[in-house]
C-alpha cells in the first residue's frame, strides 16, 4: 500500500474527572466546543482550533485515499448506475386525489406531487425539493402533509443537518406561500380536520422533543399556544394521527418501555388533550381508533412480545382493556394497521417477519405467504380508512424492493412497483442464506448472508459484517443496491442479528440492554467466528461496519477481538459512552438512561458502561485499519465522540495500520442530504474497504 503523509496529532490537555471514587483523565476533552449547539446550526461558529484539527483530519483522509481515487470515482458511477434517476413512488390515494413523490434525472432531492385519482396528465407539483435546495449547503424535508380539504400543504425543512426544522404553509391551488413560518420545530406536524389548524412539536433547551404547539394558519407563529409539555427529561414527544383521522395522537415514551398517549379530537382542535391511559412503569402502548372502540398494541400484563387489546370509546383506562389478540411468547407484534373492516398486523416469528390480516366482522385470520427463506416486510400506512386494500413492501438481500397492493377480502396481491436497476441485476446470480452462530452463553445468533453464486466458500473471501443491536431495532434482510459493489467484487455480506435488537423477539432486546449490554458485543464477535467456522471467511478478513449505536458495537468489538478484523468502518459512532451518558445537558442523555443505565447515580451502571465504552478501553496494542466519520451538525452523536476516539487510538495503538477520520462540516447524523451526495460518501467508504482488503 502506498505510504501516506503522517496523520494529525491531537494535542493532549488532560482533564481529571472523578466518578464514584474513581478519577480518570480525559486528554481530549477540549475537542468538545463550549458552543457546540450553536455550531450544529452554524458550523462556521465552531472553535477555530477544533475546526483546524477536523479539517486537518479531512485533508489527511483525502491524502490517504488518493491511491484509490479512480476506484472511488468508478464506484460512484457504478452506484449511481443502479439508481433509476426519474423514479417515482406508487401514488397513495386520498379521496379525489392521489399523492406521490418523484425524482428527476440529476435531481438530488424529492419532488412532492399530486394528481386527480387516475389522471396521470394532471400533475401538480406541491413542493420541488431541488428548487427549494438551491443555494443551500444542506437541505432535507422532514414532513410534507396536505390538509383534509386538500387546500393547504404544510412542510418542515432542515437547512443545517442539526434537525432544527422550519415549517411553512402554502395554498395548493395558487402556490402562494402564506405568511406562516414557524422556526425551531422538531419537524413533526399534524393537521386538524378544519384545514386551518396545525399541531407541531418543539424541542427544549437541550434539544429534546418535549412540547406540542397549536398554530392557526395566517396567524403570527408567536401567538401559537402550548398544547402539551413533557417535563420528565427521560421522555420524548411525537405527534401522529389515528388511521380514521378522528384523533391527533400525542405520544410520550422513554427507552424503558414506558409510554403514554394523549388524544385531541380532530374536529375540536382547541380542546384539551385527553389522557388515554395513565403511564405506568414498564407499560408501553400505542392506539388506533375504530368506531366506538380503540385497538391498543401493548405489553401490558406481562405481554413481553406484545398483544392487541380493545377498549370502548370513553373507557380507555387500562382496567377496561380486553385481549383481542392474546400474547403469544415468541410472536413479536411490531405494527398494526386498522381499516374499516380489517386489522392487519406485522409480526416476527423465528426471526422472520410476516403479515397477518383479520376480518373484524368475524375474526377470521390469514397470513400472507412468501417463498424466500429470508426477507424484509413493511406495512405502508396510507390515507384511506374505508378500503380493503393493504399496501406493503417486500424485498430480500437478493430481490429488489417490491410494492404490493393486497386485497384483504379477495386475498389477492397486485404488484404495483418493482425497484428498477438500470445497470442490470439478476437475483439468480446471488445466494442468500442464514446461519445460527453460537454465542458465549449458548444462545443462537442469527446471521443473514449474501454472496455471488461463484464466490468460493473456502475461507478465502473477505466479508463485511454489519450490526446494530440497540433500542430494540431489528435489522431485516432487506435489499439495497449499494452492497452489490462489494459483493460483486468477491465479498460476502453478512448481517449479525445480535441481542439488543428485537430480531428474535422482545426478550432478545431485553437481553442486550442495561446490565446485559455486553451480550451485544460478544454476539457480534460470535457471529464473526461462526462465519469463519462455516467457511465464509477467515480471521483477519472481516470488515466490521456499524453506525451510531452500531458504531459503539464495532468499537467495543474491536477492543475485545482486534485480530478478528481486517478493518472497521464506524459511521457517526457513539463511542465516548461514559462521558456522554454522564452529561445530562446533552440532547438525548436523560432518555438514554433507560437504555444504558444512569452512571451519574448508579455506581454499578457506571462500571458496566465503562467496561465496554470504546473510548475508555483503547489499549496499547495492534488495531486493524479504521475509517471513522462524524458530522459537525450532528445533535445525536456529537462530532467530538469520534474525534476523541481516533485521537486516543492514534496515541496508543502499536501498529501502523491506517486510521482516517472524515468529518462532514456541513451535515449531521444522517450525512449528506442529496441522494447522489450520499453515494459519494458510500463510494469513499467502499474504496477504503477495498484498499485495505487488497481488492483495489
Amino acid at each position: 500500500m502506498p505510504r501516506t503523509p503522517k496523520p494529525p496529532v491531537a494535542e493532549q490537555r488532560p482533564v481529571a474527572v472523578t466518578r464514584h471514587g474513581e478519577t480518570v483523565e480525559d486528554p481530549y476533552a477540549w475537542l468538545r466546543a463550549e458552543n457546540w449547539q450553536e455550531a450544529t446550526r452554524e458550523p462556521d461558529k465552531l472553535d477555530p482550533a477544533i475546526r483546524a484539527y477536523l479539517e486537518a483530519e479531512n485533508a489527511y483522509a483525502e491524502a490517504a485515499l488518493k491511491p484509490v481515487a479512480k476506484l472511488r470515482r468508478a464506484l460512484y458511477e457504478e452506484l449511481k448506475g443502479r439508481i433509476k434517476e426519474d423514479d417515482a413512488s406508487v401514488p397513495a390515494p386520498d379521496g379525489d386525489f392521489e399523492y406521490y413523490v418523484r425524482h428527476e434525472p440529476g435531481g438530488e432531492h424529492p419532488i412532492f406531487c399530486r394528481r386527480p385519482t387516475g389522471i396521470v396528465e394532471a400533475e401538480r407539483v406541491l413542493l420541488d425539493g431541488n428548487r427549494e435546495a438551491q443555494g443551500q449547503a444542506f437541505f432535507r424535508v422532514a414532513a410534507c402533509e396536505h390538509d383534509h380539504s386538500h387546500a393547504h400543504l404544510a412542510y418542515a425543512v432542515d437547512l443545517s443537518g442539526a434537525e432544527h426544522y422550519t415549517i411553512a404553509v402554502k395554498e395548493i391551488e395558487s402556490g402562494r406561500i402564506l405568511t406562516d413560518r414557524i422556526e425551531d420545530t422538531a419537524g413533526n406536524l399534524v393537521w386538524a380536520r378544519d384545514g386551518r389548524t396545525v399541531f407541531y412539536t418543539r424541542r427544549d433547551e437541550n434539544m429534546r422533543p418535549s412540547m406540542v404547539y397549536r398554530h392557526r394558519i395566517d396567524r403570527d407563529a408567536a401567538a401559537d399556544l402550548l398544547v402539551y409539555e413533557e417535563r420528565d427529561p427521560k421522555f420524548v414527544v411525537r405527534l401522529g394521527a389515528t388511521a380514521d383521522r378522528r384523533f391527533a395522537i400525542i405520544q410520550m415514551s422513554d427507552h424503558s418501555d414506558t409510554s403514554e398517549v394523549r388524544l385531541v379530537d380532530m374536529d375540536a382542535p382547541e380542546s384539551e388533550p385527553v389522557v388515554f391511559a395513565e403511564r405506568a412503569a414498564g407499560v408501553s402502548y400505542s392506539v388506533e381508533s375504530h368506531g366506538e372502540r380503540f385497538f391498543v398494541l401493548t405489553n401490558d400484563g406481562g405481554a413481553v412480545d406484545f398483544k392487541i387489546a380493545a377498549t370502548p370509546l370513553g373507557k380507555t383506562a387500562r382496567m377496561n382493556w380486553t385481549d383481542l389478540l392474546p400474547h403469544e411468547p415468541g410472536r413479536l407484534v411490531r405494527d398494526m394497521a386498522v381499516f374499516s373492516g380489517h386489522l392487519a398486523r406485522l409480526e416476527r416469528v423465528d426471526g422472520l417477519p410476516r403479515i397477518v390480516v383479520r376480518r373484524l366482522a368475524d375474526g377470521d385470520e390469514h397470513a400472507i405467504a412468501f417463498d424466500e427463506a429470508a426477507y424484509d416486510l413493511g406495512i405502508r400506512h396510507g390515507y384511506e380508512f374505508d378500503t380493503t386494500t393493504l399496501r406493503f413492501d417486500y424485498s430480500s438481500m437478493a430481490t429488489p424492493a417490491r410494492v404490493y397492493d393486497y386485497d384483504m377480502e379477495r386475498r389477492a396481491r397486485d404488484l404495483r412497483k418493482e425497484q428498477e436497476i438500470p445497470s442490470g441485476h439478476d437475483p439468480a446470480d446471488y445466494v442468500t442464506g442464514r446461519i445460527m452462530a453460537r454465542a458465549v452463553d449458548g444462545e443462537a445468533v442469527p446471521v443473514s448472508i449474501l454472496h455471488r453464486r461463484e464466490t468460493p466458500l473456502d475461507g478465502t473471501a473477505p466479508l463485511l459484517l454489519y450490526g446494530y443491536g440497540s433500542y430494540g431495532h431489528a435489522i431485516d434482510a432487506y435489499f439495497t443496491t449499494t452492497r452489490l459493489s462489494l459483493v460483486d467484487r468477491g465479498f460476502v455480506y453478512a448481517i449479525a442479528h445480535v441481542r439488543g435488537g428485537t430480531d428474535r423477539g422482545y426478550d432478545w432486546y431485553l437481553d442486550g440492554k442495561l446490565a446485559k449490554k455486553m451480550n451485544t458485543f460478544t454476539d457480534f464477535i460470535a457471529a464473526g467466528e461462526g462465519l469463519i467456522a462455516a467457511g465464509y471467511t477467515s480471521p483477519g478478513r472481516i470488515v466490521a461496519h456499524g453506525g451510531s449505536a452500531g458504531g459503539l458495537l464495532v468499537g467495543a468489538a474491536v477492543n475485545m477481538a482486534p485480530a478478528l478484523f481486517a478493518a472497521i468502518v464506524a459511521e457517526v459512532p457513539f463511542v465516548d459512552v461514559v462521558n456522554t451518558i454522564c452529561d445530562a445537558s446533552l440532547p438525548l442523555t436523560p432518555p438514554e438512561w433507560d437504555e444504558w443505565g444512569n452512571p451519574i447515580e448508579d455506581a454499578e451502571a457506571y462500571r458496566t458502561i465503562k467496561s465496554y465504552s470504546p473510548y475508555d478501553n483503547v489499549e496499547a496494542k495492534d488495531y486493524p485499519a479504521m475509517m471513522v466519520t462524524a458530522g459537525v451538525s450532528d445533535p445525536r452523536v456529537t462530532y467530538w465522540e469520534p474525534a476523541k476516539w481516533v485521537a486516543r487510538l492514534r496515541a496508543l495503538k502499536t501498529d501502523d495500520n491506517l486510521i482516517i477520520l472524515r468529518t462532514n462540516m456541513e451535515a449531521g447524523h444522517g450525512g449528506a442530504s442529496g441522494r447522489f451526495e450520499r453515494l459519494e460518501e458510500v463510494a469513499r467508504v467502499y474504496a477504503f474497504i477495498l484498499m485495505v482488503c487488497g481488492k483495489a
